[in-house]
């Protein structure tokens, strides 16, 4: 039985013959309590009056309390108050209750003439924010640090909740801090609580190759949970010289959020107080041991080296982490900032193999339909009578949009592979802006269109050329400008295989909330409109057939290769993403690849075709747009 158990019991069974809900309590009132002793762990039953009941289950490493079937919480300034008091001896002592709320009591004991301060919180999760907060206002370290890990352990689903979880970890992290800023006569102290271990290092700048190896601390069923290989440059030049790295044992805080992920080692925290360090130059090394596992299942899922974002949206993030799988159970992490770390299992969706197929079908399609753009812009050039057709302009300029896509995309995993993190920021921005240009372009495609079968009259107007220019071109570079004066949202993003310990790099969007809140949203408004407009013009289309019938037959399948063609010139084979989201659906991805990857070859057979058919006709029957630019 520990010494603990023995103080924290005998401490509350004394406090909740007293009440810990509070309300009018007299000290002369009286409860009943019982004390029992098995298997090593103590069990008080306390009953106060015929409603209040408190039980609490004390082992060496678990301290639990229930009041009227609600957790609680306590806490005293003074310990090992009970060392000369017989377990089987109940002595009376003098109580002082200082405040009593519906939720939480304060009061002082005196024990050998000793006074010591208490007080109960009901696990309730406004009380617990409360509780923490004044902590955090006012915090005694090392006792502290201490008393905020008593609180998860003893008011665990609170601790959990929303409302909580992100004051808890931010309190915890000020006291470990606190910890590390401690005055320490050695080279390195460690120290050790139930639910975390801590190693203090002093960092000494003469390293031989600009690292300083510290073994992260280990914790129950953990030999060995990590070797961290922290680089001197943060260190330099400055007063701070000191480091904690920090082993969860408890780790189940930072896990409430993770969704379709699952942790293969140990949380642990890389901490230097008062500073962020992040952007290094030489990244931190962490050598993880993790959980390998012979299951079937788990060939699903891929090692993924892993921060969790404190200053961000809270979740686990890979950015400016790369994973590299040493042995079947070490996995390095290399990292450009110091936060809590971890290995995770990834739920991934498409397998090495198929990776490669669909890059072949991509990188194919993307050569041919940049090289039918560019074919499209030529003849555009030299053929005059394209040249005077709005229609025609707007035809080229979505070949010219594409053409681009196409071409910054083929670069896309070359560049990842640069130092110069400039050259991959570049050629995401391009990708980005040629995408945006292509959807807009698109979106002008369908809004030309209506007005030139459905409105009909009166649609003349001024520089209308210019003025698509302008929102085709113009709107894409103002997005990707102001997106370009944030930070860290173009570079390269990870697309980790399924069946591999590998990852592919590719220069994109780092910031999902960036590309699901920019570029899907924008194409999803386009997508809709251009499906308005295909459904309206293809019903257009069908009614001027039935119309024709009535003189001479006309084939349905021209009228349908119509309709085809003009879904893919709009762009709606896009859609065909949406029925991939969220789960891996390959025939859709397939039908993907190779219908948008060449979309500038169709665009190249349908202006052929607009070429062919006007110059079958009379140089007065040409189609001249009643969009007239040149006013």
């Amino acid at each position: 039985m520990s010494q603990r158990a023995k103080d924290m019991t005998l401490l509350l069974l004394l406090i909740m013959m007293y009440g810990p809900n509070g309300g009018k309590l007299q000290k002369t009132q009286r409860g009943q309590a019982t004390l029992a002793l098995t298997n090593d762990t103590i069990e008080t039953r306390i009953s106060f009056g015929t409603e209040h009941n408190v039980t609490i289950l004390d082992t060496a490493g678990q301290l639990v309390c229930n009041s009227n079937k609600k957790s609680c919480y306590i806490e005293c300034s003074s310990h090992n108050l009970f060392e000369n008091v017989s377990f089987t001896v109940l002595e009376k002592l003098e109580l002082t209750i200082i405040n009593v709320e519906n939720t939480t009591i304060d009061f002082n004991i005196i024990v050998n003439q000793t006074s010591c301060s208490c007080t109960v919180v009901d696990c309730l999760p406004d009380e617990i924010s409360k509780l923490l907060t004044r902590k955090e206002r006012q915090m005694n370290i090392p006792k502290d640090m201490r008393n905020i890990l008593n609180i998860k352990q003893m008011c665990k689903e609170v601790i959990f909740h929303e409302a909580v979880l992100d004051t808890y970890i931010r309190v915890e992290k000020k006291a470990i801090n606190s910890i590390v800023n401690m005055t320490i006569p050695e080279q390195s102290k460690n120290y050790y609580e139930e639910d975390i271990s801590m190693t203090v290092v002093k960092i000494y700048l003469n390293t031989t190759n600009g690292f300083v190896p510290i073994a992260a601390p280990s914790v129950l069923n953990y030999d060995k949970v990590a070797d961290t290989f922290i680089p001197v440059e943060p260190f330099k030049n400055e007063t701070q010289n000191k480091i904690g790295v920090v082993t969860y044992n408890a780790d189940e805080h930072f896990k409430t959020k993770v969704r379709n992920k699952f942790f293969t080692s140990k949380v642990i925290r890389i901490e230097v107080p008062d500073r962020d360090i992040a952007n290094l130059k030489k990244p931190l090394k962490m050598n993880f041991k993790i959980n390998s596992t012979k299951d079937p299942s788990a060939s699903t899922y891929t090692v993924s080296c892993q921060f969790y974002d404190e200053k961000g949206d809270k979740t686990w993030k890979t950015d400016g982490c790369e994973t590299a799988m040493i042995s079947d159970d070490v996995v390095e992490c290399s990292c450009d900032h110091m936060t809590p770390f971890a290995v995770l299992l990834v739920d991934l969706k498409i397998s090495k193999n198929q990776w490669e197929i669909l890059s072949y079908i991509s990188y194919t399609g993307c050569s041919l339909s940049a090289f039918f753009s560019a074919s499209t812009v030529l003849m555009f050039i030299f053929n005059g009578n394209a040249r005077a057709e709005v229609s025609s302009s707007i035809h080229v300029s979505l070949s010219g949009a594409l053409f681009l896509l196409n071409m910054s995309f083929m670069f896309s995993e070359w560049a990842a592979t640069w130092t110069v993190k400039e050259v991959c920021v570049f050629i995401a921005a391009t990708i980005h802006y040629s995408l945006l240009c292509s959807f807009t372009w698109m979106a002008i495609e369908a809004l030309h269109l209506y007005l030139l079968l459905i409105r009909v009259f009166n649609i003349y107007i001024k520089h209308y050329m210019v003025k698509l220019s302008l929102i085709g071109w113009g709107v894409p570079a103002v997005i990707v400008g102001c997106l370009l004066s944030v930070n860290n949202i173009y570079g390269i993003s990870n697309s980790i295989l399924s069946d591999t310990n590998t990852t592919n790099q590719i220069c994109w969007i780092k910031e999902p909330r960036v590309l699901y809140g920019v570029s899907v949203s924008y194409f999803s408004i386009v997508f809709l409109f251009n499906l308005g407009i295909l459904i309206t013009v293809s019903r257009q289309i069908f009614k001027l057939r039935k119309m024709g019938n009535r003189h001479n037959k006309m084939p349905v399948c021209k009228d349908l290769g119509t309709v085809l063609s003009l879904m893919c010139l709009l762009g709606t084979t896009w859609g065909l993403a949406f029925f991939s989201s969220g789960y891996t659906n390959y025939p859709i991805l397939y039908l993907f690849c190779i219908l948008n990857t060449m979309q500038g070859f169709y665009i190249f057979v349908w202006m052929c075709a607009v070429a062919r058919k006007n110059s079958t006709q009379t140089p007065h029957s040409k189609s001249t747009s009643t969009l007239d630019t040149s006013k």
